[in-house]
């Protein structure tokens, strides 16, 4: 028999079945599917998160709490701010200097309260350091204001639009918490990551976040060299300072790129992770292509028994189960990697998500290889019937 008739073969059984099949195409189709978005989220962060460091430019440094950062590194922080007051008098001709201090707090204006809004407490040099912050009304707090922790804030288009509406911010005074704060300035739209609202923040300096909330220590100091071939010494002179008061398990310098290429390995592996914990949905579905394969073979014996009377050789029994099988499983990967895109595009939209070419092609292919693997001992098993003990199955 040619491939053709043996297709054709494959194809009726299958419309045969109808249910039968959408169960079996439903097991891949949710394998695959499954590969593709997890893989497209964990690529889609890999590709935001390495962006904004990049954007952050190739000047600048992060010293974070701990050997290596992470909860124990939080836990045991150590860095103060007097810490980055420190690097700032040593850097005074290399670069500038901004700590963050960061709190969660009710903000309150008239009668209208919000109880979730990111506080962050730096330096007036901020937007020169972290240069995508950028102003669309007003000004940042002055150096003077940072000095005598003056009630003065910053807030995001998030607040803004909150209490505010399309009114007037600047000049209003609002309650961070228990204290009145006179508002200077307001910053331009940063966007959301990971369902996060960047812009329902709000900046005090350092000195007012200190006074408020008690504390010395401090989130982490970025530093911005003055250019970036003074990033070497900017490092030196940041360790030479640091290491008269900490030991070197107290912090860690990162730069944009050692960060971004941390940040890369680390969703690379969660990407792997995610792709292989999605396979097994995928192995279930193939498990689910042999049985209902078998199940076939056993229902169509006498089929296979009267074709191999008529002539039908081992191969093409064989072929034609395997083929049924495999289109089984395409057809499966197929609807699989088409919905996959659909929802990953979705996510994309709301939170973020990429979808790469390389986790397309290797869902399909798992489908394929699925289809085979799984297919291949029922089509074996149905190649090796007795021809006369096939037609005498009851």
């Amino acid at each position: 028999m040619n491939f053709e008739e043996l297709l054709t073969l494959a194809f009726r059984a299958i419309i045969g079945n109808k249910m039968r099949s959408f169960l079996t195409t439903l097991g891949i189709t949710i394998g695959v599917f499954a590969i593709i978005v997890l893989v497209s989220i964990g690529s889609g962060l890999q590709s935001y998160i390495t962006n904004e460091i990049s954007s952050l430019g190739s000047n600048v440094v992060f010293v974070i709490p701990g050997s290596s950062g992470g909860l124990g590194a939080v836990l045991s922080n150590k860095l103060t701010i007097q810490d980055s007051k420190n690097i700032q008098r040593r850097l005074l001709d290399t670069g500038k200097v901004t700590p963050e201090v960061r709190q969660v707090e009710s903000l309150k204006y008239k009668n209208i309260i919000d109880k979730g809004t990111f506080i962050i407490g730096a330096s007036s040099e901020y937007p020169q350091v972290v240069q995508t912050l950028k102003l669309a009304e007003g000004s940042f707090f002055s150096a003077g204001q940072e000095s005598s922790g003056a009630n003065v804030v910053v807030i995001g288009q998030s607040v803004k639009a909150k209490f505010f509406k399309n009114g007037q911010a600047l000049g209003k005074r609002i309650f961070l918490g228990n204290k009145l704060y006179t508002i200077v300035g307001v910053m331009t739209k940063l966007g959301s990551f990971a369902g996060i609202d960047e812009d329902n923040s709000a900046f005090i300096s350092v000195e007012a976040a200190s006074t408020q909330y008690g504390i010395s220590s401090i989130a982490r100091i970025d530093v911005a060299a003055n250019n970036p071939d003074l990033l070497p010494t900017v490092i030196k002179q940041i360790n030479q300072t640091l290491l008269k008061r900490l030991t070197t398990d107290d912090f860690t310098i990162e730069t944009a790129d050692s960060l971004s290429s941390t940040i890369s390995s680390i969703t690379n592996m969660l990407s792997l992770a995610l792709g292989g914990i999605a396979a097994i949905s995928l192995l279930v579905g193939g498990i689910g292509v042999a049985n209902i394969m078998l199940v076939s073979v056993t229902e169509r014996t006498k089929e296979i028994g009267l074709r191999k009377a008529l002539g039908a050789k081992r191969k093409d029994i064989l072929m034609q189960f395997l083929i049924e099988a495999i289109m089984l499983s395409v057809t499966g990967g197929i609807v699989g990697i088409v919905l996959g895109m659909g929802v990953s595009i979705i996510i994309a939209i709301l939170l973020v998500s990429t979808v790469t070419p390389w986790s397309v092609i290797l869902a399909f292919g798992f489908s394929v290889a699925i289809g085979i693997i799984f297919g291949m001992a029922p089509a074996i098993r149905a190649s090796k019937l007795s021809p006369i003990d096939a037609l005498r199955y009851e």
